[in-house]
């Protein structure tokens, strides 16, 4: 599945941040019980912020279903000037036209910020529920590499106790021919040897049975991890919906904005309007984009995604608008605002649209287990839609400072298998420097 960022990060989830190694949490005290219901706890949060999120994006009200506006034709005003009541009545008509459009833009403009909201926010519980899943699941492995180890040796000294002619190694000194002053040297050696064969059994159990508790723990972590993409996935499906609501709000008040208003003001003002003055009211709204160029691309099929300075880097701090510690799941870079965004790798476009603290979001999947994802794009900049196919250095949007920012800069992410990892590290691994 392809999964959202981190820009602003959420709290991490209670507990789970605290899971221990083999060596820390024995040396902490805290036995195997106390950590398995400390890893059920979260577990049990989880699944109850996958219930949550899944109840309240299934829950809540869609973008208002577009409705097809009869927009009158210049011939409809043009007629509707031979008496005042016609006139009137086309006012009136024109005005609640005008009135639609812009209220049909602000209801699934707001629609799709819950949702984006919603995705967010289960996008960053995911996020952090996988990298500590990991580390739950990378202690397991090094707890059963120490139980092994634990375990060999235990056999070892089985195996010499056997050679000895059973576990009794006092009865069988007694019975040598050694001499007494050897024989109370024999019996304190093996008093010792039996004491440290007990220790490595008491530790070889405890070993097989830690790692068993982390193991058990690691599962449980994972069969959370499988609802909260679930629910990460749904929340995505759902804000893609309505960020393509949004658009076509937008876009069908953009196409007869214009016009209604040129329509209007010839009734109104007494005057006739060619209607290449709305065609040129909607150039002027929209304007040309400005023709960008690409990112340079790499060997390896890389491209830098913006220029300017790192910012932020990938990883766990304290972001300017929040008090807790959160992961920040990308890097931030600061080329200015208006600048354009480059597609880091070719793929396909899966969301483009409102992310809650994102602001205005692209996700690219890249078909090779990876994607990208880019953040904090400025209002109207998205300059590719949902199943559109990118190429490496290709202009996809325009620097902002939506959603969760305190400047203009662009938030990048890099995913493996829908995780975040850190941009830095794995594009300079593509020969490409940030």
């Amino acid at each position: 599945m392809w999964l959202l960022q981190g820009a602003g990060g959420t709290k991490g989830v209670a507990g789970f941040g605290e899971q221990m190694t083999h060596g820390s949490a024995k040396a902490a005290g805290i036995p195997p019980m106390v950590r398995s219901t400390r890893l059920r706890r979260w577990v049990a949060l989880a699944s109850a912020v996958a219930v949550l999120v899944t109840g309240a994006v299934v829950g809540q009200p869609g973008a208002p279903a577009a409705v097809a506006a009869d927009y009158p034709s210049w011939g409809d005003v043009l007629n509707a000037r031979a008496s005042e009541s016609a006139k009137e009545a086309e006012i009136t008509r024109l005005e609640a036209l005008l009135v639609q459009l812009e209220a049909n833009v602000k209801a699934t403009q707001a629609v799709s910020e819950q949702k984006g909201e919603l995705y967010f926010a289960a996008q960053q519980v995911y996020d952090e529920a996988a990298l500590k899943a990991q580390k739950l699941q990378e202690q397991a492995d090094e707890a059963s590499i120490a139980a092994d180890e634990s375990m060999r040796q235990a056999g070892q000294i089985a195996a010499r106790t056997q050679r000895a002619g059973g576990s009794d190694l006092t009865a069988t000194l007694f019975f040598s021919d050694s001499s007494a002053g050897d024989l109370l040297t024999q019996l304190g050696m093996a008093s010792k040897v039996s004491q440290q064969s007990s220790g490595i059994f008491t530790k070889a159990k405890q070993d097989q049975n830690n790692a068993q508790s982390l193991t058990d723990q690691a599962n449980l972590a994972k069969a959370a991890l499988e609802e909260l993409a679930l629910a990460a996935q749904q929340a995505m499906i759902e804000a893609q919906a309505a960020a393509d609501a949004a658009t076509a709000a937008l876009e069908e008040q953009a196409a007869n904005q214009a016009r209604l208003k040129a329509q209007l003001a010839s009734l109104v003002e007494n005057r006739i309007a060619a209607e290449d003055e709305y065609v040129e009211g909607i150039r002027a709204m929209w304007g040309a984009g400005a023709n960008l160029g690409a990112g340079e691309i790499s060997a390896t099929g890389w491209a830098r995604p913006s220029g300017g300075h790192i910012s932020s880097g990938f990883g766990w701090r304290v972001p300017p608008k929040r008090g807790a510690s959160t992961l920040h799941a990308g890097v931030d870079l600061a080329p200015g605002c208006g600048a354009p965004i480059f597609a880091a790798h070719g793929g396909t476009v899966v969301y483009a649209g409102r992310n809650g603290g994102y602001g205005n979001y692209i996700l690219v999947n890249n078909g090779d287990g990876t994607s990208t994802a880019y953040g904090h794009i400025v209002d109207g900049g998205i300059l590719v839609h949902v199943g559109q196919g990118v190429g490496p250095g290709q202009n996809i949007a325009r620097v902002g400072t939506t959603g969760t920012s305190t400047g203009c800069h662009l938030h990048f992410e890099v995913r493996q298998g829908g995780s975040p990892i850190d941009p830095v590290g794995f594009l300079r691994g593509q020969g490409v420097s940030i």
